[in-house]
């Protein structure tokens, strides 16, 4: 039997009450969004009366009044996750991204007056008191959705200057010490902190361009505070916050685009682009054909030394202190015992301490540290791993903070590039515990749990206990329902786990058939390379030409032959070849479709592969062409 209607009634209004408690009980915001941001929560506390009488009251309500409670909840967690992360957030980047921001205040508005709109409040049984009350806020929401805020667009030239002007003038400085509430040293100790969080959560490219520009604009506000008071004495501790990020940061153009550590041979491709001479010649050995960063043809694999740029990081390193690395091990497997810095030994070696016996707060802390310098380089992954830190991220998989569980698994995929680390996770009985972070974990984790699980699936044998694990289907549940980051990081792993034949049949039976063909219709989804990709693995098995076949594919594969990409015509001719090869039905409807002009065409020009399957195909419509076998 399913909960009574006042059993429902108690849980949702309960359940708005603890939203209301987790707004109320945030802290005082002094960034540029200050007046907002308090106006929201202010509006939000006014509601209080309205759940406290629905808490008291013994009456059942109908279904269409706890839909709009229901909904309601909704838009007060969103709004809370949305103040919570202003709250703790870099004023300097939420000044950056001003305009963004404002309207994100402007949605959460929106959404909470569009849910108090929907609440039949004639229903909700309340006293004429309260009734009047509810009725006041929803009509400042109104009032609060009709203007829309603008950005301060003297603050917004302001932080430009200080990021470009070495010596910026000192009214800008003031100005934006002042609007930012950067007053004091120790304000600008909880903005280092605030930019360091930022930077760990930033998963998309080199954080380094974020935290160099932020933190540049940092120190000329704190040699500034400082100037203006020279009674104030930085300490210590003040110091090795502002420092322990381990700047300089390197400049972007002498980091590699691969492993995004700093070069210490850097050699130009055919496109122009330099990269590490390790790292692309790898990526060259794997049988790729493209420059990774571009991904465009390369006319030829000829490595050209970069002697200029080589020159001008060593001239960096010597002006800097820091030594110009022995060996880009991020490319090439590393042994133990290999060379690492002090300071990184004792930075890990502190982190791990808080890892097996911090608080929850601490453990969250320490993973998103150990997540960001694993993504750094590969002697850290390599300490990481020898300070024993690998099954405790493990078992942070499991903790019930969101955020800390997106760092563990975060941690762990960057881990994973080195192939002994690799071994661990997977001797650690990790493999359930990611896969379960990829079916009920936020958006993030979800996707990091599947490059996780593409990364560690390079080791063959690995690719069946994945596939026993239970992945693929929430991995086709990511590919139909994530970012496009996710749906390629889902894409990625299915096409590599179905390299098992076991594992076709998983992703078959969990119906994977029907978003591929999805993806193919969708040109401009951004899907399309992949999905022929997998297709094409996938009509290797006989559950997997049925199943495609069954999807009327024949129109679709014709106009990727007829016109797409070198590589797409080559997997989609694959397809074609796999569908006809054994079913005479198919090699009927490809005629009737046109295919034969399309594929003479592709034998002629195609890949070496394309030429195959294509020559193939034609030869079928010869054995079966005649006056007696009439197609």
């Amino acid at each position: 039997m399913g909960p009574s209607g006042k059993d429902l009634k108690d849980m949702v209004v309960s359940q708005l009450g603890e939203s209301l408690r987790e707004i109320s009980g945030l802290p005082e915001y002094n960034g540029i969004c200050k007046k907002v941001y308090g106006d929201l929560i202010r509006r939000v506390k006014l509601l209080s009366p309205l759940f406290e009488e629905l808490r008291d009251g013994d009456e059942e309500l109908e279904l269409d009044v706890l839909k709009g409670l229901e909904l309601l909840k909704i838009a007060l967690d969103s709004a809370a996750e949305f103040l919570r992360s202003v709250s703790r957030g870099s004023k300097l980047f939420q000044a950056s991204k001003l305009e963004k921001l404002v309207l994100e205040f402007h949605h959460m508005t929106e959404d909470i007056e569009a849910a108090l709109s929907k609440l039949p409040i004639d229903k909700l049984g309340i006293s004429d008191e309260v009734r009047e009350q509810t009725e006041l806020v929803h009509a400042q929401f109104k009032r609060a959705k009709e203007r829309v805020g603008s950005a301060d667009a003297e603050l917004g030239k302001d932080l430009v200057m200080l990021e470009e002007e070495k010596d910026p003038d000192p009214a800008i400085l003031r100005r934006v010490s002042e609007k930012l509430h950067l007053r004091s040293i120790n304000d600008l100790k909880k903005e280092s902190l605030a930019i360091h969080e930022l930077v760990i959560s930033i998963d998309g490219g080199d954080p380094g361009d974020v935290f160099g520009k932020l933190s540049s604009v940092l120190k000329k506000l704190k040699d500034y505070v400082q100037s203006e008071n020279p009674e104030v004495e930085t300490s210590q501790d003040e110091k090795s916050t502002t420092i322990k990020h381990r700047s300089p940061v390197i400049p972007d153009d002498f980091r590699c685009p691969i492993s995004l550590e700093l070069m210490r041979d850097p050699v130009i491709v055919s496109t122009g682009q330099t990269y590490e001479r390790s790292c692309i010649q790898k990526w060259l050995d794997a049988g790729h054909k493209t420059c990774p960063k571009t991904q465009q043809a390369l006319q030829h694999t000829a490595l050209t030394p970069n002697y200029v740029l080589k020159s001008l990081i060593s001239l960096w390193c010597e002006n800097n202190g820091v030594e110009l690395p022995r060996k880009q091990g991020n490319c090439r497997s590393k042994k133990p015992g290999s060379s690492i810095s002090d300071c990184d030994r004792a930075t890990i070696d502190a982190l791990l301490l808080k890892l097996v016996n911090g608080s929850p707060e601490q453990k969250r802390s320490a993973a998103g540290e150990l997540r960001l310098l694993a993504k750094r380089n590969s002697d850290n992954r390599i300490c990481i791993a020898e300070a024993g830190a690998i099954p405790f991220l493990v078992e942070l998989l499991s903790s019930n903070d969101t955020r800390t569980q997106e760092h563990a698994v975060t941690a762990l995929l960057n881990l994973s590039i080195n192939d002994s680390n690799k071994r661990t996770i997977v001797d650690l009985r990790a493999i359930p515990a990611i896969v379960e972070v990829l079916k009920n974990g936020s958006m993030e984790a979800r996707e990091n749990a599947a490059a996780t699980l593409f990364s560690l699936s390079v080791i063959d044998e690995n690719k069946v206990a994945i596939g026993v694990a239970g992945a693929i289907p929430a991995l086709i549940s990511l590919l139909c329902e994530g970012t496009p980051r996710g749906k390629k990081d889902a894409a990625t792993a299915i096409f590599n786990l179905s390299i098992y034949q076991g594992n076709k049949a998983r992703a078959l039976r969990a119906g994977i058939v029907s978003p591929l063909m999805g993806f193919l219709k969708d040109t401009g989804g951004g899907m399309v390379d992949e999905a022929l990709a997998i297709l094409a693995i996938l009509a290797t098995h006989h559950e997997g030409k049925v199943a495609i076949g069954q999807a009327e594919p024949m129109a679709v594969l014709l106009e990727f032959i007829k016109t797409g990409s070198p590589r797409n015509r080559e997997n989609a001719a694959a397809v074609l070849w796999s569908l006809c090869s054994t079913d005479f039905e198919q090699l009927k409807l490809a005629r009737e479709h046109g295919a034969e002009e399309a594929l003479k065409e592709v034998s002629e020009n195609g890949t070496d592969r394309a030429k195959r399957k294509a020559g193939s195909i034609l030869e079928l419509f010869q054995r079966f062409d005649g006056p007696s076998s009439p197609l």
